[in-house]
This record gives C-alpha cells, structure tokens and sequence, in this order.
C-alpha cells in the first residue's frame, strides 16, 4: 500500500478518495499524535480554503479530534499560511488546513502543523497514517466532561493581515495592481492587506461561490491576468492559488514573473540591504538554471532540495537560511512565517519595486530564464513512485538523458499531490525540449495506465 502522506499532508477526491470517514480518522489519530505529551486538554486550531467539500471534511476531522478529547477552534476559510502563523500566535497544540491548493474542485487535502506553525516530517506523519491502519489501537476515547468542544472564531483573518503588513515599510499608493485570488482562500486577505497599504487594487476571481476555485483563474492559469494587466495600464499582477501559499506575477507588459524570479528579485534586495541570512537562497533542483547562473554572479549560494516547500523548509532550518522556495510559487520567510506564504511575497515584491522605484520587467532583468518543458504524464497514484521499473520508460530516460548531457537538464519525478509523472527538460532549443518531453510523458503515460 501505497503512503497515505504526501509532499503536502493526505489528498484525494473528496467523497471517494478522502471521505468523511477518513478525515475523522486523520482528526482523532492527528490530535493523538501531536498532543500525546501534553499535561492540559489540547487544542487544534482548523481552517479551510473555499472548496464546498471543505465543510464536510472539517466537521468530520473535528468531530473525531473532539472524539479523542481535543479542544477545536475553527476560524473557517483562510489562507495555509494564516493557519500556520495563528497556530503559533494563539499558542494552540497544532493546526490543520483542509485544502487541496491550487488543485480543481473535486480534489481536497488535509495537512497538519505542529504548535510552532511548521509541517510535520514524515516520521510524525508515519505515525499518524500507522494509527489509523490499526484501528486507533491504544487511543483512549473519553466520555462525559472528556469529551473535546469547538470554539468558532471569526476575527482571526484580520490579525493575519495585520501581521503581513508588518512585514514591510513601503507605501503602496503609487502602485495599480490586479489581484487574482483564484476563487479561494485569498479572496478577501490579499485584497484587504493590499488596501491597507494603499494600493490601487482591481480584484478579480474574487467572487468564491465553494465550485468555482483555482477554474481557469489563479497561478495555474495566468492568461486573462496578463490581458487584464495590459488593459488596466497597471503596475503588476499578482497571482494566488487556492490556499494562497503561492504567488506567481506578472509585469506591466503582462509577461509571467515566476518563483524563482521573484526570489532571485527579493533576495538581490535583502543581500543589499545585509538582510539574507548567509548570503543563501535555498531551490529545489526544479529551478531554472538561470536562477543557479544569477547566483553565482551576484554572490549568493543557492542550496537544491527534492521538490516540496517542506524539504526547502528542512534545509532552511538545518543552515539558517531566511529565504527560500519553488519556482512554483511557493516562496518562504522565515523570518515572518512558517510556510510558503503568497501574501508575503507579493509584499516582500512590490516592496522592491516602490524602494528600488522600477517596474518589474525590469527588475526581473537580474536572472535570464532559460527554455523550460515541463509535461505530466497521468498515472495511477499507486504507480507513480514505480516509473522506473518499466524497462522501455527506463532506456527512453537513459537515451535523453545522454542527449542533453552538458547541454541541458533532464529531470523526471512523481508529483508529490497528484496522480501524475512530471517530465522536465531544459535547454536552449525550446522547440526540440518540448517536442521530447511531450513524447515522453506520452509514454510513460501509455505504458503505465
């Protein structure tokens, strides 16, 4: 069987692959799990992002954390990285999101955060997945004043914007933006906090109605921000996805500005200011390679981890790095939050620009992108860690891979959240990397369905 924990807590279809029947169970083995030590009755604060299936999952996974004895406070829906900020602020025993991030509606996720605000490493996640395979053996279930009770709070979004808007000192009056929130968890947060600063703010896809998050709107999907960018004559558009732990962005001239430009932007600034810890900017090995040739021209190291905010976090904490994050989007302060944080980021960003007083295209200047493929191949989840074993999917990856050698990447990998294989290449001939990486997620798609 395959781990039910992936890069980014437990996935699935809501009602199919993740019931109701399961998120109580992840409730009560989660709340054993992180709160085993403590002395007092522990309590668990939850959020969602928009989703319609998020009603049901929460009221499920607090039912079964209120089975085993824990306290709930509920705030309802707000971003990822508000729930991993409050979990430490209001000094609760964990947290826990039930999002599925910038995936489609169907889809839905729970992910946990330990009473400091960070991800749980997979040691503490095994345990939680082996109590559920054993039928919660050794859980006591409490009865009569035992039994835990769920707070529900309403106020706890605006202390969330409070503390973003601490995080930098610019005046944002002279900057329009356009504002995606993808129909999710960012709908009012990003748009408040901005205002707060004094932006002039054209919100769009702001409109949740529990079925419409991340379609055809938010970072996975740029192209009416970029036209509506141009039209506007605005400064910048900002991209969240559904749980807005995310930020992609786009520039006056409605070209996309991704993770590692934005790093690569935001951590210039720091190094100027004396500000990035150790000179270090912490990827993954999915960056681009132009990111790696910016550090080492303007003296900053750039560590790679396997892909997932958490690895980059690990690393992070393990060197004492402030600064790091995904091409994605998923961008990390940790001098100010937990987490990949969309809000921070678009902050941290226009901060650059209002300081620096120049327009992001041509700030972005500081790092060439160089041409990128990236393809999914659908598999079933259970197969996706196996693509290797497949003799003809083995040899066309060895045969690439000799291709590209000194000339490019070749980088194939199981998607960490979805059932897919992605395949990466890059190199100089965009035409020539798009053409083999389609075929070869076309095989390994038709090999391994």
């Amino acid at each position: 069987m395959s781990r039910m924990f992936g890069t980014d807590g437990v996935r699935g279809v809501a009602n199919d692959e993740l019931t109701p029947e399961l998120a109580m169970k992840l409730g009560q083995a989660g709340a054993s799990v992180l709160t085993r030590e403590n002395k007092h009755k522990p309590t668990i604060m939850v959020g969602c992002d928009t989703r319609i299936s998020g009603d049901m999952l929460a009221n499920a996974l607090m039912a079964g954390a209120c089975s085993v004895g824990a306290n709930i406070v509920y705030v309802g829906v707000l971003p990822t990285p508000a729930i991993a900020y409050l979990t430490k602020k209001y000094k609760v025993d964990a947290g826990v999101v039930i999002s599925a991030s910038h995936n489609p509606v169907e889809f839905n996720g729970i992910k946990f955060f330990d009473g400091n605000g960070f991800k749980l490493p997979d040691s503490l996640e095994d345990e939680i997945e082996e109590l559920i395979k054993n039928n919660m053996q050794g859980i006591n279930f409490p009865i009569g004043a035992g039994v835990g009770k769920i707070k529900y709070r309403t106020d706890a979004r605006e202390e969330y914007i409070n503390h973003s808007i601490k995080a930098i000192s610019a005046d944002l009056s002279s900057l329009k933006i356009v504002v995606d929130t993808a129909e999710g968890a960012a709908y009012y947060t990003s748009v408040e906090a901005l205002k707060e600063l004094g932006a002039h703010v054209i919100p769009i896809h702001n409109m949740p109605d529990g079925t419409n998050i991340n379609a055809n709107c938010g970072s996975t999907h740029l192209e009416e921000l970029k036209a509506r960018v141009v039209y506007e004559k605005a400064d910048v558009g900002l991209a969240f996805d559904g749980d807005a732990d995310r930020l992609l962005a786009v520039d006056e001239n409605g070209k996309e500005v991704n993770g590692d430009e934005i790093m690569a932007i935001i951590g210039n600034y720091m190094k100027e200011k004396g500000t990035l810890k150790k000179d270090t900017i912490v990827a993954t090995v999915m960056s681009n390679l132009g990111f790696f040739q910016m550090g080492e021209r303007n003296g900053i190291n750039i560590p790679q981890t396997k892909v997932g905010d958490r690895y980059v976090l690990e690393h992070m904490k393990k060197i004492g790095a402030n600064l790091g994050g995904e091409q994605s989007g998923h961008i990390i302060f940790l001098d100010d939050n937990t987490t990949g944080d969309g809000l921070l980021s678009a902050l941290h960003l226009l901060e650059v620009m209002v300081e620096k007083n120049k327009p992001l295209s041509e700030l972005a200047k500081v790092m060439e992108v160089l041409p990128q493929a990236l393809y999914g191949a659908k598999v079933p989840n259970h197969k996706k860690e196996s693509y290797m074993e497949y003799p003809e999917i083995a040899d066309a990856i060895k045969e690439l891979e000799a291709k590209f050698k000194g000339k490019g990447r070749v980088l194939i990998r199981p998607s960490g959240t979805e059932p897919l294989v992605r395949v990466m290449i890059e190199g100089n001939d965009k035409e020539l990397i798009d053409a083999e990486a389609k075929k070869l997620a076309e095989l390994i798609q038709d090999v391994m369905l």
